[in-house]
């Protein structure tokens, strides 16, 4: 099988369902930015972390890539069965939050992006999954959008903050604070 088809040549593309619509489109939209996040996610994984972190990020990607399949099918024709976001997928962003924020200073001033290089690709990662949200929650205006799907990138964009802040706490870095110049 070819990896190229051609048929995306005049900037069409097909969502699951068999619709087609421009490459500019919305939905389009949506997913392809999960798709980025998804690879930022990669990124970290790679990187000298932890291994409990690793094994969370693995999962992230996995459920990334149900929000992908769920935006890339046409909410009217798809009759594929697409996996689920489960309440159990939130709650475990939730319990990482909260156990990553157990060890860590309280926080008193607002955080730049930087302190070691995974910490930064933390914060774009953060910054991806922030539009994936505006997005999805723009999508969910005009079509079908599974509210979980929208729950789960505001929380995952949490979660990518305190990972970020932990990473430079197990790094023994300072964090890079804002002071805002008055």
């Amino acid at each position: 099988m070819k990896i190229y088809t051609k048929t995306g040549d005049k900037g069409l593309t097909s969502l699951i369902g068999g619709t087609r619509v421009p490459k500019f489109h919305l939905r389009i939209e949506c997913y392809g930015t999960v798709d980025e996040l998804n690879s930022y996610i990669g990124l970290i994984m790679c990187q000298d972390i932890e291994v409990h972190h690793q094994k969370i990020l693995k999962e992230i990607q996995d459920r990334l890539f149900t929000v992908g399949a769920s935006l890339a099918a046409d909410p009217e024709k798809s009759r594929m069965k697409i996996p689920d976001l489960h309440e159990s997928d939130i709650n475990l962003l939730e319990q990482e939050i909260d156990n990553m924020n157990e060890t860590l200073p309280e926080l008193k001033h607002f955080v730049l992006p930087g302190g070691t290089t995974v910490v930064s690709y933390c914060h774009i990662a953060r910054c991806i999954c922030r539009r994936a949200e505006r997005l999805t929650v723009h999508l969910a205006s005009d079509s079908f959008v599974d509210e979980k799907m929208t729950v789960y990138l505001n929380r995952l964009s949490d979660y990518l903050f305190v990972l970020a802040r932990k990473l430079n706490s197990e790094a023994k870095t300072e964090e890079n604070i804002w002071i805002p110049r008055l």
